[in-house]
């Protein structure tokens, strides 16, 4: 890209030469590393039998099961306040300041999600983070926290990270066949740079946004309760 910066200037007069020229071939760019996740039902399903068994700390647990139900980045759910959670709308708002994409994003909430946040709520008291490190209660989860535990629960690095959650999510939900890739992209919070386009993947996809946390859930949710407790959670409709 430099070159490409270079030789336009030597083409308008700005510049003598290409510097970059004599580097061609000698900076080699990095592998890239595609984070470890499971892209199968069978296997998906495994693990979250798995997470639910899981007996560590009460915000470890319920952050391994957040990050299957709703795949958000580990960062932005590992930071989250609990101003961000809307429970009684069912709605999550990450702010601009820590979301990658630096831009606001609402999450819609499954019944599920309201559920475990609110015996999280019960359990943290008036603490500002949901997600507190053991060291701190001021100091957020690491994410070596929640790949750890993936660790102790029997998958190794080359099948499981925190972040893998979203290529689990991302792949099962686009190999479904039901949904519209823009409403999957915007619920992993995917957006272009366009701000119209942004707007309208905002206003248009929420509806589907809404029925694809409530599939998600039920898709595996149904083998672990029954019936009953799915109708009260509000997530067998």
């Amino acid at each position: 890209m430099i070159g490409q910066v270079f030789r336009y200037a030597v083409a308008t007069s700005r510049a003598a030469n290409d510097p970059t020229f004599g580097l061609r071939g000698a900076l080699v760019a990095p592998k890239v590393t595609h984070r470890a996740a499971l892209t199968d039902w069978a296997g998906f399903e495994g693990m979250l039998r798995a997470v639910w068994g899981y007996q560590g700390t009460p915000e470890t647990r319920a952050a391994l099961k957040l990050m299957a139900i709703l795949y958000p980045r580990p960062g932005e759910l590992r930071q989250a306040e609990w101003v961000e959670f809307d429970l009684d709308r069912a709605v999550w708002s990450i702010p601009a300041s820590r979301s990658k994409m630096r831009r606001d994003h609402r999450k819609p909430l499954p019944a599920l999600a309201v559920d475990i946040l609110r015996d999280l709520r019960n359990h943290a008291g008036n603490r500002r983070l949901a997600f507190p490190s053991i060291q701190s209660p001021e100091r957020p989860l690491s994410e070596n926290t929640l790949n750890a535990a993936l660790r102790r629960l029997g998958y190794s690095n080359t099948e499981a990270t925190s972040h893998g959650f979203r290529a689990t999510a991302s792949t099962l939900l686009n190999e479904s066949g039901r949904w519209s890739a823009d409403a999957i992209e915007a619920e992993l919070g995917h957006f272009g740079a366009d701000e119209v386009r942004r707007a309208y993947h905002r206003a248009a996809y929420w509806d589907e946004r809404v029925r694809i946390t409530v599939q998600w859930q039920v898709r595996w949710f149904t083998e672990k309760r029954s019936a009953s407790r799915m109708r009260a959670l509000g997530a067998g409709s």
